[in-house]
């Protein structure tokens, strides 16, 4: 199974894989799906956000047919990949882009580069998925301007000025919330808007996000944060910064984290709506999406073990934000088909069709298309 980055879950011993494995079980039996809802999914463009991080990792694994299978039978038209880690370096940063361009090539059946605009269409005629290169991370770029308009050479389209720390460019959320956008940050936003890179403010501290929407002179983005008027962490993003966001034409994409819910609890479906439909009353239907940040095959028992060295390592990096102490993925959202489960919510909560499917991907769709003109 592939996972999201080098995430998730701080587990101990044999207390917890009992206490987890009854809720990992739970989708294996899929839920009910209303009619309309199953028909929104079916004839929609789904846009994942952000998930399959390191995906050139796929190509290596002897269960192709089966992973082959899954991505087919998902209904995702596309989705953001991060390549180069939570904080590697310039070499691993090309070396995950080559190992992507490869799978691109040698999977050209699957999946497909997604670099204009144009692709999203392609990509869904083509039935295939349709792959963004992101950087979640700024180490790759160090305080080099120029690498910028390297990495969009070699695909990349979306880029952050920081991961949780501070850089160069900016704050991340774990080192505070007063200090903001460097002067190195603004040049790095013009640059980016210049060549057509899109700026996504997500992991980045309050003061950041603030002065990177208003520095961008193209729609900034929030690909994956949750809601702080809805539960209080750094990661999530405060009313004021998703409106501002809003204004600017962006799209913010609410994430399946631990981070939505207080500590001990695990959060499900509802909890996730309570932050999807706040982020609908504060930036408006045409500005939110879904950027998961989780798994995009099921979780299950298997992966407990390697998800618990992750966090530890992530702790030890000094990178791990709080919450890190329950699985991080939404339990009854744990399917490749968890956005058709977000669409039936959404109807049953009242919403139209028309919304569901700007959520479902047309937002990030439309977004992209204005930001990438160079």
């Amino acid at each position: 199974m592939i996972t999201r980055r080098e995430f998730t879950r701080s587990l101990s011993g044999a207390a917890a894989l009992v206490t987890l494995s009854p809720v990992l079980g739970w989708a294996l039996d899929e839920p009910k799906i209303s009619a309309e809802a199953a028909k929104i999914y079916r004839d929609s463009f789904i846009l994942d956000g952000n998930a399959l991080a390191g995906i050139g990792g796929l190509l290596g694994r002897p269960n192709q047919d089966e992973i082959t299978k899954l991505i087919r039978e998902s209904g995702v038209t596309s989705l953001k990949c991060t390549l180069g880690g939570a904080s590697g370096n310039f070499e691993m940063a090309v070396e995950e882009i080559a190992l992507a361009q490869q799978l691109m090539e040698k999977r050209a059946d699957l999946f497909l580069n997604v670099r204009i605009h144009a692709d999203f269409e392609r990509a869904r005629k083509e039935q295939k998925l349709g792959v963004i290169y992101s950087f979640e991370s700024a180490n790759m770029l160090e305080d080099k301007i120029e690498r910028i308009e390297l990495f969009r050479g070699l695909g990349v389209r979306v880029m952050q000025l920081s991961y949780n720390r501070r850089t160069p460019f900016g704050v991340g959320c774990l080192d505070g919330e007063t200090d903001g956008l460097t002067e190195l940050g603004r040049q790095a936003i013009a640059k980016m808007n210049e060549v057509g890179v899109a700026l996504d403010l997500s992991h980045s501290n309050t003061q950041t996000t603030a002065d990177g929407i208003a520095t961008s002179t193209k729609p900034p983005l929030i690909t994956h944060a949750g809601c702080r008027a809805v539960y209080m962490h750094p990661r999530n993003k405060e009313d004021r910064e998703l409106n501002a966001l809003a204004d600017k034409g962006g799209v913010v994409g609410i994430y399946m984290l631990p981070y939505i819910t207080a500590s001990p609890k695990q959060p499900m479906l509802d909890d996730y709506m309570q932050h999807l439909e706040h982020a609908l009353k504060i930036c408006g239907e045409d500005h939110v999406g879904v950027g998961s940040d989780v798994p995009f095959f099921r979780v299950d028992d298997s992966d407990l073990e390697e998800m618990k060295k992750a966090t530890e390592k992530r702790k030890t990096d000094g990178i791990a934000a709080p919450g890190e102490d329950r699985p991080t993925y939404i339990p009854d959202l744990n399917t490749p088909r968890k956005m058709e489960l977000i669409a039936d919510s959404l109807l049953k909560r009242g919403h139209n069709s028309a919304v569901v499917e700007k959520i479902l991907g047309n937002n990030f769709k439309r977004v992209f298309g204005e930001i990438w003109t160079a």
